[in-house]
């Protein structure tokens, strides 16, 4: 492990090459403040993500936290795991800020970012709250499309939308608005993919007049009008066949203009076998589809969500993103809005069979630590009652809050020396995910417990078996509630207050930019 200053960090950061530059501190700590490029990986769950987040052990890997030694700890995991060219920035964040650079607050800034950028440059049309419903109670000839996926547009909607996460808009809009005069709306719920899921129609030539609602459903909650909630309305999975070689050329087309190349099974494999390169492969078709019918090697990633959320799939700067659907519509689309973000984004040709070709598409994951023992609610209670046990839940502050079993601690793992002090007891966990567990108790057989089990059946199970369970709406308290986010708590939950914080974040991210952070981006000028 070498260490790095904020300054040197961030002439790395124009260089050009390959890097992954991580956040290990969890999601709340780095949902206040972060690096700009920096990609959220928690200690809690570091192993776990990094294979997925950094494929390839030979990039060099950049890890930053509060200075407080997690990042120390978590360079000693990716060496264990071969990594090979580890740097910590010192004086962690702090340290960044000192040297005069921005910290921004929130998650997937470099995506909401772009979307932001999107609708500056590119003009994108609009219509608020109020004037879609003054149409809606005209009776105008309108259809309202959810960008977001199926889960959140059934949490709360537009009444009368339908939803089509952006990813499959080109794709099927043509089903869902068939009359080039019906005014088309795209909706989420702030404005990322409203902008993005309006501009996508636009600039496929899609006829119909197209806006994007402004703020979303934040904005039409904001404007006093009533959410929907429970709504089951999606598009039909069955697209017009017909159309699908018009649609297939006018994407390869838009996509070819704006620089994605279109790349056979044989270059792909190529890159694979490049260990000074980093290749990403990602499936950008439905859920569905791809449970029905995976496609070897490759990852799932809805394509409206990549580009929505890239960094959650994407660790490594400059690295290569191989795109592929079964149509030839959707993973060009997605290509092309990356390729704008400055990601080296292409699309395997001939689609779903091809990878079949693809010889080295499914990398071996290194190992992780084995689950701990386990640990019965009965045997689990039985040592409560001796006092010669100590319970730790590692699940989220929030799920602690709201139920726990009796004379639980709350932990996570950067914190559990200071949780388990007292390595002559046993250790029960109790996690929602067992390799969050097995990551946990490494670090406690390290810090000398020798007896860590796991709780069978978690929580769940313990209080099916009648173990006590109580609430504790103030423990942890706020400040220890590092895993959360209270920045955007409450947005969708009533609080006008927040909802406007929320927005006006959104809007004001491209006036933090600096010149190396806006340079990152390489937007489109109008119509390809």
């Amino acid at each position: 492990m070498d260490r790095i200053d904020a300054r040197k960090l961030k002439a790395w950061l124009s260089s050009g090459d390959e890097m992954a530059l991580l956040d290990v501190r969890e999601y709340g700590q780095y949902g206040e403040r972060h690096l700009f490029f920096a990609v959220s990986l928690p200690y809690s769950r570091f192993e776990l993500g990094l294979p997925a987040l950094v494929p390839n052990p030979n990039t060099r890997l950049i890890l930053c936290d509060d200075a407080d030694g997690v990042a120390e700890r978590a360079a000693a995991r990716a060496d264990a795991l071969g990594y090979r060219h580890v740097h910590v920035l010192s004086g962690g964040i702090d340290a960044w800020k000192s040297a005069g650079y921005t910290l921004y607050a929130g998650v997937n800034v470099p995506s909401k970012t772009f979307g932001e950028l999107v609708e500056h440059d590119r003009h994108t049309p609009r219509i608020t709250a109020q004037e879609l419903q003054a149409l809606r109670e005209s009776n105008d000839d309108i259809v309202i499309v959810d960008g977001r996926t199926f889960a959140e547009f059934r949490k709360m909607s537009i009444p009368g939308g339908i939803c089509c996460p952006n990813g499959e808009l080109a794709l099927r809009i043509g089903d869902l608005a068939p009359d080039p005069k019906t005014k088309i709306i795209v909706n989420c719920a702030g404005r990322t993919r409203s902008i993005i899921g309006a501009q996508t129609l636009i600039d496929f030539g899609v006829p119909n007049p197209v806006f994007a609602l402004e703020n979303g459903t934040q904005g039409w909650f904001l404007a006093g009008l009533e959410l929907e909630n429970g709504a089951s309305r999606r598009y039909s999975d069955q697209h017009g066949k017909a159309r699908l070689d018009k649609l297939k050329a006018r994407a390869r087309a838009l996509a070819t203009a704006r620089g994605v190349a279109f790349v056979t099974a044989k270059e792909v494999n190529g890159w694979l076998a490049d260990s000074t390169r980093t290749t990403y492969l990602f499936d950008v078709r439905t859920p569905e589809e791809f449970a029905a019918n995976a496609t070897p090697g490759f990852i799932h990633a809805p394509g409206g969500q990549l580009v929505q959320a890239t960094d959650q799939w994407v660790g490594t700067r400059g690295a290569r993103i191989v795109l592929v659907d079964d149509e030839q519509v959707r993973a060009p689309l997605t290509a092309q809005w990356l390729r704008q973000q400055g990601h080296e984004a292409c699309v395997l040709e001939g689609g779903i069979a091809a990878p079949a070709r693809l010889d080295g598409a499914a990398a071996a994951l290194p190992s992780r630590p084995p689950e701990p023992a386990p640990i019965t609610p009965l045997e689990l209670a039985e040592g409560l009652r001796g006092g010669n046990l100590l319970l730790i839940d590692l699940r989220s502050s929030m799920a602690h809050r709201k139920e726990h079993i009796d004379q639980a601690v709350w932990s996570i793992r950067p914190r559990l020396a200071a949780a388990a002090a007292d390595p002559s007891k046993a250790v029960a966990l109790i996690a929602d995910q067992p390799g969050i567990a097995a990551l946990a108790a490494l670090d406690l057989h390290e810090a000398g417990f020798r007896d860590v089990r796991l709780l069978v059946g978690g929580h769940e199970a313990a209080r099916a078996a009648g173990l006590p369970v109580i609430a504790s709406p103030d423990n942890p308290n706020d400040a220890d509630c590092i895993d959360f986010l209270f920045f955007t708590h409450g947005r969708h939950e009533g609080d006008s207050a927040a909802a406007r914080q929320y927005l006006a974040w959104e809007i004001g991210l491209i006036h933090q930019l600096d010149a190396q952070e806006r340079g990152a981006f390489a937007l489109a000028e109008g119509d390809a």
